[in-house]
C-alpha cells in the first residue's frame, strides 16, 4: 500500500505548535469519521476517535472523544505517550499516513511503540492497535477513554446533563447515557488485559480552535475507568470501540479487519485511471473515497434503491460539518467517481438525487439527521445535467439516461414556467432569473442571520451558462431517443438564450462579463470567477471572440497557487483574509476568499484558449502538492486566504476541492 505522508514530530516542544494545526481524518463510508491533530491534541468540537453515523433523528454522534495513553513500567514509573494538548508531555515522534490509515510512533526514553487507527468501512467501529517495537519487559499500557455523547455539531459545553453508566459482562463493556443515545461498546484484546472501574469527570477541557472561531470552547468529559494490557514484541494490543451490535463487532478481529481494509484501498487505486495511480494523485484517489457514502439511517432511500437492484449513494460535501449537498455532489461527481473508475457509484448517486426531484429542483442539501432535503438552490439542478452528461459519456449507460429523461423534461418545463424561489425564464429574452428575499440560491451562498452576503438576485452569469448547457444537452439526448419535436424546442430556447446572453453579459468597459444583469439595482460589473462557466462547460454560451479576454483577466486578477479568488482585489468589497468570528468569516466567504474547486473551470477555460499548452496547465496544480502536508494531511481544504501565504481555512477536507484537482490532473496528463 502506498505510503502517503510522513511527518517527523521529534522536535523540541517549543517548535511543535504547528502540529496542532495539522490534522488527520478517516471516514467509514456512512458519513461517520474519526479525526484529530497529528500530535494527538484535541482542538475542535469535531475531534474524536469515533463519530458514528446514526439513523435519523440522531445523525452523526460523537461517541469516543479522547483516549489517555500512559505506560506503567516495572519500576513503578508512569510515562505519558500522547492523547493531550500538553506537547511537553507528548512522546509522539512521527506521524504517517499509509493508505490513509493514520499511524503514530511514540518514543519515550528507550521505549518505542506504534499506534494505528482503523475505522472499519461501513461500520461505526474503530480499532486502535498498539505494538511494542522495542524489547523491554514489564511494560503495561494504560488506556483511559473519555466521552461526551452529543451531536458532532453541538457545542462542547453540555446542553443537558447525562446519566452515564457502564455495564460489564465477560470483558465486554457498554457505556450508556440514557435519553435515546447510542450505546458505546468497548473491548480490549491482546492478552493479559484488565479494567479498573473508576468513574470520573474531567472538567474544563479547552478546544482552542473553537475559541478562535468564536464558539463555546470549554466542556467536560466523563471516563468510566482505565484499561491496561501488557506489551510484548510478538503481540498487538487493540482497543475496539463501536456502536454496532456485538455480533458485528466480533466478526472481524483487528488484523483481519486491517488486511481487508488494505485490500479495499489497493482495489481503489487499481480501478483509477492509470495517470492517477502514482503519488501525489494516488493520495487524492484515496481522499476521494472519503466523500462517497451510503447515508446511514435513510431506510426509505435504501428500500427503493434495493428494489431497483442497487443502493442509495451520495457525497459528503466536506468534513467536518457538511452533509450531502446537491450542488457539490454534481460538481464533484466526475472527479470523485468517473476519474477513479467507480461509475456504478456515480449511477446510484444520480438516481438518488433524481428520486428527490420536486417541482423541477433537486435538493440543495440534506440537513444533519433529516430524511428530507431543502431545495433552495438555483444551480444544483442545472449541474445535474452536466454530471449526467459526464457519466453517460464515461459509462455509455443509455439505460439510466432513458430512465431519467422524463425528469429532465420536467426540470426544463418548470424552469420555463417558473418554480420556487423566483426561478423562471424571462419571456422577453429567454434568460434564467433567480432570487427570493432572504435566500441565497447560487453557490455564493453565505448568510448570517437575515443577511444574505452575496444575494446575486437577477440573471446570474453562471446560472445562465448552466441553463444554456442544459438546453443543449436535452436537445442532443432528445435527438438520440428520436424525440424530434422536443429537440427542436430545446434548440429554439437555446438559440434565444445564447443571443441574449452575449448581448447582455459582455461588458466592453471592463473587458469581461457582468456577474449579474437585471438585478435589484444596476448590472453588477464585479470581476468574479463565475464568468468562466460561460467558456468551460461542454456547450459554451459565450462567443469565442471573448474567450481570451475573460481567461486573461481571470489569470491576472483571480488566479492563485491554491485556486481562484472569488472577487478581484481591486473591488471595494474585497477581503484578503478569512478569519475572525462567524460574521467576519461569512463576510469574506465569497468576497475574495480562494476556492480550490474553481481551478477546474479555470483550466478548462484556459485550455480552450491555449489547447497546445497542456503541460503549462498542469503547473496550475503545483500548489496543491505542498498543501497535502497541511490542514487535513493527504486531502484538500475548502478555502484559502486570498493573499500569501494563502492559509487553509474552512473545512479541512472538501469534496469538490479534491474532485476538481483529480479531474484536471487527469485532463492535463501528458
Amino acid at each position: 500500500m502506498i505510503e502517503l505522508r510522513r511527518i517527523n514530530l521529534n522536535t523540541p516542544a517549543s517548535e511543535r505548535h504547528d502540529f496542532l494545526t495539522r490534522e488527520w481524518i478517516v471516514t467509514n463510508g456512512l458519513g461517520g469519521y474519526a479525526s484529530g491533530t497529528v500530535a494527538g491534541g484535541v482542538t475542535r468540537r469535531y475531534h474524536g476517535l469515533l463519530v458514528s453515523a446514526m439513523p435519523s433523528p440522531l445523525g452523526r454522534v460523537m461517541m469516543l472523544n479522547h483516549l489517555g495513553e500512559r505506560l506503567q513500567l516495572a519500576d513503578g514509573r508512569t510515562l505519558y505517550l500522547g492523547g493531550g494538548d500538553n506537547l511537553a508531555h507528548n512522546a509522539v515522534a512521527e506521524f504517517r499516513l499509509a493508505g490513509h490509515i493514520p499511524t503514530w510512533t511514540f518514543e519515550v526514553e528507550d521505549i518505542i511503540i506504534e499506534k494505528r487507527l482503523l475505522l472499519l468501512h461501513r461500520q461505526n467501529t474503530v480499532h486502535l492497535t498498539y505494538t511494542l517495537l522495542s524489547s523491554q519487559l514489564g511494560v503495561r499500557l494504560e488506556l483511559q477513554p473519555s466521552v461526551d455523547f452529543r451531536n458532532h455539531d453541538d457545542p462542547v459545553c453540555s446542553l443537558s446533563p447525562k446519566d452515564y453508566g457502564i455495564f460489564i459482562s465477560q470483558e465486554r463493556y457498554e457505556l450508556s447515557a440514557g435519553d435515546g443515545w447510542p450505546v458505546l461498546r468497548l473491548s480490549l484484546s491482546g492478552g493479559d488485559v484488565s479494567f479498573h472501574h473508576e468513574m470520573q469527570t474531567r472538567r474544563n477541557i479547552r478546544y482552542e480552535l473553537e475559541a478562535q472561531r468564536g464558539y463555546d470552547s470549554e466542556g467536560n468529559l466523563w471516563t468510566p475507568g482505565c484499561f491496561t494490557a501488557g506489551l510484548q514484541n510478538d503481540r498487538r494490543v487493540s482497543l475496539i470501540a463501536s456502536t454496532e451490535p456485538w455480533n458485528i463487532i466480533t466478526t472481524l478481529g483487528p488484523e483481519a479487519a486491517f488486511n481487508a481494509d488494505e485490500e479495499r484501498r489497493r482495489s481503489l487505486l487499481e480501478k483509477a485511471a492509470p495517470a492517477l495511480q502514482q503519488a501525489p494523485a494516488a493520495e487524492l484517489v484515496l481522499a476521494a473515497d472519503q466523500f462517497l457514502i451510503r447515508p446511514a439511517g435513510r431506510a426509505e432511500d435504501s428500500a427503493w434503491a434495493n428494489a431497483a437492484g442497487g443502493e442509495v449513494g451520495t457525497v459528503i460535501a466536506g468534513y467536518h460539518w457538511f452533509t450531502d449537498w446537491g450542488r457539490d455532489t454534481m460538481i464533484s461527481l466526475e472527479g470523485l467517481t468517473l476519474a477513479t473508475g467507480r461509475p456504478a457509484e456515480a449511477r446510484w448517486i444520480l438516481r438518488t438525487f433524481a428520486h428527490y426531484l420536486r417541482d423541477g429542483l433537486i435538493p440543495n442539501m440534506f440537513p444533519e439527521g433529516k430524511n428530507n432535503g431543502l431545495y433552495h438552490t438555483a444551480d444544483a439542478t442545472l449541474w445535474f445535467f452536466h454530471a449526467l452528461e459526464r457519466y453517460v459519456r464515461a459509462s455509455g449507460d443509455r439505460h439510466t439516461l432513458r430512465l431519467i429523461m422524463p425528469k429532465l423534461r420536467e426540470i426544463i418545463d418548470f424552469h420555463l414556467a417558473g418554480t420556487h424561489f423566483g426561478i423562471h425564464v424571462d419571456p422577453t429574452d429567454g434568460l434564467l432569473v433567480q432570487g427570493q428575499l432572504g435566500y441565497q440560491l447560487t453557490w455564493m451562498d453565505a448568510k448570517v442571520d437575515d443577511w444574505v452576503v452575496t444575494p446575486r438576485r437577477g440573471k446570474a452569469v453562471e446560472i445562465n451558462a448552466l441553463w444554456y448547457n442544459a438546453l443543449r444537452l436535452l436537445e442532443i439526448w432528445s435527438l438520440h431517443f428520436g424525440d424530434l419535436p422536443q429537440a427542436e424546442l430545446m434548440n429554439r430556447h437555446a438559440q434565444r438564450a445564447r443571443q441574449s446572453f452575449n448581448l447582455r453579459f459582455w461588458n466592453p468597459q471592463t473587458g469581461h462579463l457582468f456577474d449579474v444583469v437585471d438585478g435589484e439595482s444596476t448590472d453588477d460589473p464585479a470581476c468574479r470567477p463565475n464568468q468562466l462557466f460561460a467558456i468551460s462547460l461542454d456547450h459554451p454560451v459565450l462567443d469565442p471572440q471573448h474567450w481570451p479576454a475573460v481567461v486573461r483577466i481571470a489569470e491576472e486578477k483571480l488566479l492563485t497557487p491554491m485556486g481562484l479568488r472569488t472577487l478581484s482585489p481591486d473591488h471595494p468589497d474585497y477581503k484578503p483574509r478569512y478569519d475572525g468570528d462567524l460574521h467576519a468569516r461569512d463576510a469574506a466567504y465569497h468576497q475574495g476568499t480562494v476556492w480550490p474547486w474553481l481551478i477546474g473551470p479555470f483550466i478548462d477555460s484556459w485550455l480552450r484558449v491555449h489547447p497546445e499548452r497542456r503541460a503549462e496547465a498542469r503547473g496550475f496544480l503545483d500548489g496543491f502538492i505542498h498543501h497535502l502536508d497541511e490542514a487535513a494531511i493527504g486531502s484538500i481544504s475548502e478555502i484559502f486566504d486570498a493573499e500569501p501565504p494563502f492559509r487553509p481555512r474552512g473545512c479541512i477536507a472538501q469534496a469538490w476541492s479534491v474532485a476538481e484537482v483529480l479531474r484536471t490532473w487527469l485532463k492535463t496528463a501528458t
